[in-house]
């Protein structure tokens, strides 16, 4: 499982990470922490500047757990609410070997319903040696060192299928 953290509240992003570490299992990866500033469609309700990191667990976990997953971390941002506003906004989702898929609440064209609200935004595409966004892959997922940490991520988790004898 891959996840994306961010708030206003840079110490906020360790304590939800501390939560998530509880619900599934420790972190073998963190990424630096990085503004997330390439849209201000979330500053009404978290505030100004925003900063962002990513971060992998451990645990590999099945793809058809994505829709419970996202309902759990639903839950972890319910718990650092201020009144109505979110204090940190976490998306979750996998790496596969084809793809990275992220679960998120808001429908539109490309996203695929799996049930109980949730949808699989399918966010970049692995072809040629590296992941490839997508026309509507967000411009911080299309950002070259992200995608670079995300390559980084994909050849830990094909040596943690090799080493589980589930791939050549």
């Amino acid at each position: 499982m891959v996840s994306s953290l961010f708030s206003s509240e840079r110490e906020l992003l360790d304590e939800a990470a501390g939560v998530l570490e509880e619900r599934f299992g420790s972190l073998d990866w963190v990424g630096p922490e990085r503004p997330f500033d390439r849209t201000r469609y979330y500053e009404r309700e978290m505030g100004w500047p925003l900063v962002r990191r990513f971060m992998s667990f451990e645990t590999l976990t099945p793809p058809d757990r994505l829709v419970e997953i996202k309902l759990q971390t639903n839950e972890v941002e319910e718990q650092f609410r201020q009144g109505p506003n979110r204090r940190v906004n976490i998306d979750p989702g996998y790496i596969a070997l084809e793809r990275l898929v992220l679960a998120t609440g808001k429908n539109y064209v490309h996203r695929i319903y799996l049930g109980r609200g949730i949808y699989a935004d399918l966010t970049l595409v692995y072809e040629r040696g590296g992941f490839r966004p997508l026309p509507w892959t967000y411009p911080d997922y299309a950002d070259p060192d992200v995608i670079g940490e995300f390559n980084d991520l994909r050849k830990g988790y094909l040596e943690q299928l090799r080493r589980k004898g589930l791939t050549a």
